[in-house]
Order: structure tokens, then sequence, then C-alpha cells
């Protein structure tokens, strides 16, 4: 009894906000209608199976919601979960009730991925489909709670679930060779994918495909709860800190925000493991051919050969940085905006504390591309290396400061969305020079176009013929900034 009450209030919790319904709507329409075929066509060009992309997107647009719905859910609530245990509510009630939402996700999300599939038109297996999707769902029921019982830093949690579902989808069995299935059979949805697109391991058929899956849902379910249950039981204070002409001012922002870094090394870790983690999977499963791209060389388009794992390996790099990047924005502008009116109250110059959020932005895009950049000298030959930092560099700036525009404008679940899609289709499928030889016109209009010219012009040819693509990244910097500055005065003054 208590335990429906509980689950009904957190599920009701979650759909009052009319973000998330919106939400609910736009991820599976981004990844199973847009995203869909174009994902193919790049598994086709890496070996995988192109219809069986098509089918996986279900899948993977329900886990994406799934998991973070849960993992907020169970992060910002872990306070007052806490409360209720102490009041003398039963943590295994509270841990059921969690547990018992986040099902009743999986289905609403399982239920949205796969109807948008049958607006695509029809579909061979629609119970293997849905039961497939909804698989899918529970495991990152399982991962966002696990995520969001331990890890208590929103920025870490976010990159920890964009982590596991990059690598889980991108080096998956439904985008990579199977002949690589030996490098992928530890993710969390490979024999999901397997059943749910009827591609049979060889690991006792069908069946054991079916039964290995069942498996993993009943294992992240079990293993996440008994996290849940330890962290609502566990208690822990957070600490405060402290306050200071301008100069000095933005010094002290600067160095407070490095402070709070320098208190959360987990950050660092992701900011570095997960770029170089995901550029060298990129060239580890890429198939060894050639494939033809167009480049510019001394101002003429060239239609060249360019060896595919050495190329996919650099054109992931933007990908990793833009990604990164737009999260630290986003959360450096989230996590701030209260502390921010409240400091400017009591006596902070505004213009030296955005000082200070810039330099925080600028220190995390700077590890990342640094991070990338490193990994990317041993995997990929850029023919203009000057060019090709900058180029990389450029990107991390565009990306940084729509984050923080993100932030200031939406809310947690939200933004993380938004700041996940909008790199995975500008740079990822519209940008991608392995998926046609031009981008298509409206790409232009994309915060990526410029960046991305410049780092394949650098990276594959060997003469500077992007100057338009330079200025184009450098007006997005400014008028991000500029739209930053604005949405930080109006924000910091409501204040007054």
């Amino acid at each position: 009894m208590l335990v429906g009450v509980l689950a009904r209030r957190f599920l009701v919790e979650y759909v009052r906000n009319p973000v998330n319904l919106l939400v609910l709507v736009l991820i599976p329409i981004v990844f199973v209608l847009v995203a869909a075929q174009p994902m193919a066509d790049s598994a086709k060009l890496l070996g995988g199976t192109g219809l069986a992309v098509e089918t996986a997107t279900t899948g993977w647009a329900a886990a994406f919601l799934a998991a973070l719905a849960m993992y907020f859910q169970t992060c910002q609530a872990r306070s007052a979960d806490r409360r209720l245990v102490l009041a003398g509510l039963p943590a295994p009630v509270l841990v059921v009730a969690r547990m018992s939402t986040g099902l009743m996700i999986a289905v609403l999300v399982s239920a949205a991925a796969v109807g948008t599939l049958f607006l695509r038109g029809d579909v061979d297996d629609p119970a293997r489909v849905a039961a497939g999707a909804l698989m899918f769902a529970v495991i990152y029921v399982g991962i966002g709670t696990a995520v969001g019982s331990l890890v208590r830093d929103q920025v870490n949690g976010t990159v920890v679930i964009l982590l596991v579902w990059i690598l889980d989808v991108f080096f998956g069995p439904a985008l990579t060779s199977p002949d690589r299935a030996e490098l992928t059979r530890w993710m969390p949805t490979h024999y999901v994918t397997l059943w749910m697109v009827d591609l049979p391991s060889g690991h006792g058929g069908d069946a054991g495909d079916l039964g290995l899956a069942v498996a993993w849902v009943i294992g992240a379910l079990l293993f996440s709860a008994l996290l849940l249950m330890r962290a609502v039981r566990a208690g822990r204070r957070a600490r405060a800190s402290s306050r200071p002409r301008w100069a000095a001012q933005a010094a002290v922002g600067f160095r407070m925000g490095l402070r709070q870094y320098g208190r959360n090394p987990a950050l660092w870790v992701l900011l570095v493991a997960v770029p170089i983690i995901f550029i060298w999977l990129s060239k580890a499963i890429t198939v060894e051919q050639y494939a033809v791209m167009r480049v510019l060389e001394d101002g003429r388009e060239v239609d060249a050969r360019f060896w595919l794992p050495e190329t996919h390996a650099g054109t992931m790099a933007p990908i990793a940085v833009a990604s990164l990047a737009t999260v630290a924005g986003l959360f450096i502008a989230l996590n701030n905006r209260e502390g921010d009116r409240r400091l400017i109250l009591s006596g902070m110059h505004r213009s030296s504390l955005l000082a200070g959020r810039f330099g925080e932005v600028a220190v995390a895009v700077l590890v990342t591309a640094a991070a990338s950049l490193a990994v990317t000298a041993m995997v990929f030959p850029a023919r203009q290396w000057p060019g090709f930092v900058g180029g990389i560099a450029l990107v991390g700036a565009v990306y940084a400061l729509l984050g923080m525009c993100l932030g200031f404008l939406l809310g947690r679940v939200t933004g993380v969305l938004i700041a996940f899609v909008v790199p995975f289709l500008d740079l990822g499928i519209t940008q991608s020079p392995m998926l046609r030889l031009a981008p298509p016109d409206l790409a232009v209009l994309l915060p990526g176009y410029g960046p991305y010219r410049v780092i394949i012009d650098t990276g594959l040819s060997y003469s500077f013929d992007e100057t338009p693509g330079l200025i184009i990244g450098l007006l997005w910097v400014i008028g991000l900034a500029l739209a930053v500055v604005a949405m930080f005065v109006i924000r910091t003054r409501a204040a007054r």
C-alpha cells in the first residue's frame, strides 16, 4: 500500500514537469526518425548491419531517457529520501517505491520509442522490438539509479552515464562488425541488442541471447537497488565556502572555481578518460579499408581516398570535445545561478564574477581538448597540426558557450539531453565527412559548421583553405559570448 502511494507520487513528480513530456517525444524522434538512416549508413561503413541499427535505435532512445530520468530523480531526492528514512520510513519500502517508479518510466519511454518506430513504417516483429526496447530501458533504469546513488556531483554523474551509453551504443554489435564482438560482449545491452535485431551470437542461440539479456535486466535492477539502499541509509555533510576591486575579485572567483574542481578529482578523470576511450575505440573497431572524402586543396575541391580507421578516430575528437565542453558549460552556469546572485548582492562586481566563470569553462575545455589531442596524435596523422589544434579549441569554445546558454535557460534534465543531442546531430551526423561528401546546405546554420570545416581542412589537406569556416566559428564564439553576458546580467539583476 505505502509502496504504491510513494511510487505514484514519484511518477506524478516526473510527469508534472512538461519538459519531461516534451523530451519524451523529442528524443525518440531524434534517434528513431532523424538519425536512424545516417547511423545505419555509418554502420555499413564500419562493418556493422544496416537494418539492425534502425531497429536498435528504439532501444537506444528508451535507454537514454530512462537513465537520465532515474539519475536525476535519485540524485536530487537523496537528501529527502534520507530524511524520510530517518523519520521512520523503512528503507526497503522507499527503495522498492523508487525502483517501481523506474519500471513505470521504463514502460513509458519504451512505448514512446516503439511508437515512433511505427511511424517509420511496418515493423517485422513488433513484439520482439517492444520487449527489447523495454529491456534496454530497464537496464538503464538500473544504471541511472546506480550512478545517482554513487555520484553526488551532477556533472560527474551525467558524464558517467553518457560515457556508458556512448560506449554501449557506438561500440555495440549493431554499429560495429560482428567479428569484433569479443571487444563489446561485456557491454550492458550487447545481448539485448543481438536478440532484439535477431542476430544470434552463437552462445546458445537465440534462447541463450535472451537468457543473458534477462540476466542483465535482473542484475541491473538488483545491484542498483542495493546501492540505493546503501545511499538512503548513509549520511554525509557538505561544506561551505567564503568570499573576497575587479581584477582581485575575478582572480578569486576563478580560483574558487578551480578549487571546487580540485575537490572533485573524478571530474578531471572523466574529462581526460572519456575522449581517450572514445577516440581509441573508434580506431579499434573500424574496418580496415579506404573511404572517399571531399576536401579543399589549394582552393579546389578534391575527392581523395583516406584510411578509414585513422580518419574515423580523427573525426571523433571534435565530437568528444564538443559533448564534454557543452556539459561543462551547462553545469557551471546551472550550479552557480543562485550563488552568483548572492555574491553580487554581497558586493562582488558582476563582470569580475563572469570573468571567473569564463575562466572555469576555459580550463575544462583546455583539459578535454588536450586529452583528445594527445590520443588523436597517436592514431591520426593530421596534415596541419597547428590548424587542427586550433579547430579543436574553437569547437570546444563554441559548445562550451552554448552549454552556458543552456544552463541559464533550462533545467538539469532538459539541459543535459539537449547538450548531448545537439553535438551528436551537428558533428556526428550532419557535418560528418564519412556519411556524405559535403554537408547539406542548412548545415551552415549549425554551431559546429565553421569549426568542423577548419578541422577537416587541416586534418585531411596540406593547405589551409577554410578561412570562411574560421570566420564563421569566431562569429559563433562572439555571438554566444554576448548571449551569455546578456543572460548573466538578466539573471543576476533580478536579485536586486
